[in-house]
């Protein structure tokens, strides 16, 4: 598989990019490979390393082993998985398995229609979906027309391959018995904004009103956005966000703990070890040992 993976120290999850225009007529980055091909001489061995991109695997026959945030899934046939940009996983696929593996950057998938940007992210939101073999030949059929305008590159197939994209995704959420294919607008831009800053500054803020205030909202508004949507309050979310990133730490890097609780905002290690353990049922250093 084309990646270019990045990481100078031990320190360091290593990440993984794709090769800087590879395709400059298409919008920012993609690539989709059929795997059956890209396996036809040896086995996929992946190592523990994160994403900048967008990362959908679709195997119609698959054995092997993914592994994506510490969580295990066992790969079988009509798997689909699919990750956001930032998550860590380690992949091993046997030969014999096939399918499709599409990768794309952020960037390439900026539809004009919010509709369609709401149906990647959630979409995008579950990491693993199986799907019987009747209804998965549909979406198969829909990845093998993306996958002839790739390699056809006939006229206007950038365009072709956005419309594939929204039908697979609009394919997938309904397998994943997600409760409405569009949510209401104003709790999804909510939740997806939340979700951003999250991202920014799980690290230095930690309270629920630190982010109802950037949003200008109301303790009460916010919560209730990520409980209709989640099914959870804003605490829990943030909570779960330090957790996964101290669990990388812990299992994908040799830092120290008082390394780890300082690069999460932590100044003190003791209330950061009862914190992981109060949250995780074992201190940092026997999470360590147990999973490592």
């Amino acid at each position: 598989m084309e990646l270019a993976i990045f990481g100078n120290t031990m320190k360091d999850i290593p990440i993984a990019r794709l090769p800087s225009q590879k395709e400059p007529s298409l919008l920012g980055s993609f690539t989709i490979r059929d795997i059956e091909k890209l396996l036809a001489k040896t086995d996929m061995v992946q190592e523990l390393h994160r994403h900048d991109f967008y990362f959908l695997l679709v195997l119609q026959k698959g054995i092997g082993e993914h592994i994506i945030d510490f969580k295990p899934y066992e790969v079988s046939d009509g798997s689909i998985f699919f990750m956001r940009p930032g998550q860590v996983h380690q992949l091993t696929l046997k030969t014999g398995s096939s399918g499709f593996v599409v990768q794309f950057t952020p960037d390439f998938y900026l539809p004009k229609d919010q509709k369609s940007l709401m149906l990647l992210n959630r979409a995008s939101s579950k990491n693993h979906c199986h799907i019987n073999p009747l209804d998965f030949e549909p979406m198969n059929k829909v990845l093998s027309q993306i996958f002839q305008e790739y390699t056809g590159k006939k006229e206007g197939y950038e365009k072709v391959i956005m419309a594939y994209m929204d039908i697979f995704f609009v394919n997938l959420l309904r397998h994943q018995k997600s409760a409405s294919l569009i949510p209401n607008r104003h709790e999804q831009e909510g939740l997806e904004s939340f979700l951003h800053l999250l991202e920014t500054h799980y690290s230095t803020h930690k309270r629920v009103s630190d982010y109802a205030n950037m949003l200008h909202l109301s303790l009460y508004q916010l919560n209730a956005i990520t409980k209709s949507a989640l099914g959870k309050t804003c605490s829990e979310i943030i909570v779960d966000r330090i957790v996964l990133e101290a669990k990388r730490y812990l299992l994908a890097t040799s830092n120290q703990i008082k390394e780890i609780a300082f690069q999460l905002g932590y100044e003190d290690v003791s209330y950061f070890v009862r914190f992981f353990k109060r949250q995780t049922g074992h201190s940092p250093e026997s999470f360590r040992q147990l999973f490592t």
